[in-house]
């Protein structure tokens, strides 16, 4: 048998109570952060002989591995249940339901950290989770990954599978459904694939762009969206663009996407990045004696909550093997400060806004009142607002000393714009995705 590969036969139904007996000596065994961080997220997807097949997120599974394989066997085999080997394996195929993926019980709107750039997605998702078929159909989230979108089609499938029993509702990835498709069609034929996903009445799929330059599983899906649509079947989609910008697929596709509400999920700013990390440090157990440390690591890493959450994770690790506090210090040696967080300043905002409505700088924090200069200095302010922490007077005196009040005005007038003015939407999208990417260094 190749190493790491999980074994064909079904999993033994003592499994789990063998596990569970290996996690309670386990669990005395370490320091209570150690055994949630690295330990807690394991689970048994198998067994073969004398070895026990554990799985967990790929970054739990290589630290365990290399850190605790012996602690965990030696806890195996206390457990009297004659297994004594640990290998650590991808979660097998059969470990999801008939194309479905197995639904993450933590991601609900209860611990969906709201912020300003997701706010909108967070209350589209719960619409449709509260009225299915009658707030958005179909409503289709897109931005980078890491972000939360697959957190959102999650809670959608939880809170409807606890509230609402009675539908029948299928979460998946565009990827899942490809393979899916392609093995019915050598297998058993598509017919049964067919009633799995046009005899439901809630349909998610995550990551839709997948389906880019699939063109049999494209069609499948066509097709299957139409008949869910004309049976009133309620369809929530991912993707990590707008629908216009998956070239690649038919345009009837994309024409669909965009039959419902289509939403944006855009970067946390700092207060929120904060927030998941102080959820994430009490969650975890992690004593954090430093009350600045949190937002020193939320300012290094601004790109996306999993690159938060690794971050995190690195800093604790280092933490515990070098016996040292979590501290603002320890962050600043084990955390490089990313591109984006050392640029995301006022005066790359300003420049940035400035090129992009044609004007000078010096326009854009002077007085003129004309229409290209003030809906530009409004813009600029909104984001430096989104993309700093800087107060509502500080923003004020960075822009020509303007007062409070000048300073919410324009936050508003542009609030209101971005749900009025796709032009005006495109812009700040366009300037977004221009002050958080890295600056390429020239070939």
């Amino acid at each position: 048998m190749v190493a790491g590969q999980v074994p064909d036969d079904p999993p033994n139904p003592d499994l789990d109570a063998v596990w569970q007996a290996t996690r309670d000596r386990l669990r005395t065994s370490v320091p209570e952060s150690t055994f949630r961080l690295w330990l807690e997220p394991l689970e048994v997807v198998g067994a073969e002989g004398e070895t026990l097949y554990l799985s967990a997120p790929d970054g739990v599974r290589a630290w365990a591995e290399r850190r605790y394989s012996a602690l965990i066997a030696e806890a195996l085999a206390d457990s009297g249940s004659g297994l004594g080997r640990v290998s650590f394996a991808a979660a097998p195929a059969g470990a999801e339901r008939a194309g479905e993926a197995e639904l993450n019980p933590n991601y609900t709107f209860d611990r969906f950290v709201i912020g300003p750039g997701n706010r909108l997605a967070h209350a589209a998702a719960l619409a449709v989770a509260e009225a299915p078929s009658e707030a958005y159909n179909p409503l289709f989230l897109h931005g980078p990954p890491g972000l939360g979108k697959t957190h959102l089609l999650v809670a959608i499938a939880n809170y409807l599978r606890a509230n609402a029993p009675g539908l029948s509702v299928r979460y998946t990835t565009a990827e899942s459904f490809t393979n899916e498709f392609v093995a019915a069609l050598r297998n058993s034929g598509s017919e049964a694939f067919k009633v799995r996903y046009r005899d439901i009445d809630v349909l998610l799929i995550d990551d839709i762009q997948f389906l880019e330059g699939k063109h049999h599983t494209e069609e499948e899906f066509f097709h299957t969206f139409n008949a869910l649509y004309e049976s009133g079947s309620q369809l929530v989609l991912s993707a990590d663009r707008i629908p216009s910008e998956l070239s690649t697929l038919a345009a009837r596709l994309r024409d669909r996407f965009e039959w419902g509400l289509t939403v944006a999920v855009e970067p946390p700013n700092l207060a929120t990045r904060v927030t998941v990390l102080r959820r994430l440090v009490r969650e975890s157990g992690v004593e954090v004696a430093d009350p600045g440390a949190l937002s020193e690591l939320a300012g290094r890493i601004d790109a996306n909550l999993r690159q938060l959450h690794g971050a995190l994770t690195r800093v604790v690790a280092h933490a515990s093997l070098m016996a040292r506090p979590l501290s603002s210090e320890l962050i600043a040696e084990v955390v490089p400060r990313s591109r984006t967080a050392q640029t995301n300043s006022v005066e790359e905002i300003q420049e940035r806004v400035a090129a992009c409505f044609g004007i000078s700088r010096a326009e854009l924090v002077g007085t003129s009142r004309a229409t290209k200069p003030l809906r530009a200095r409004q813009v600029a302010i909104f984001l430096t607002r989104e993309l700093t922490d800087l107060s509502l007077p500080q923003i004020g005196r960075l822009y020509g000393g303007r007062d409070h009040s000048t300073v919410l005005n324009s936050l508003r007038r542009v609030e209101v714009g971005l749900g009025q003015d796709e032009e005006l939407a495109e812009r700040v999208r366009e300037l977004r995705l221009a002050i958080h990417s890295p600056v390429q260094a020239g070939g």
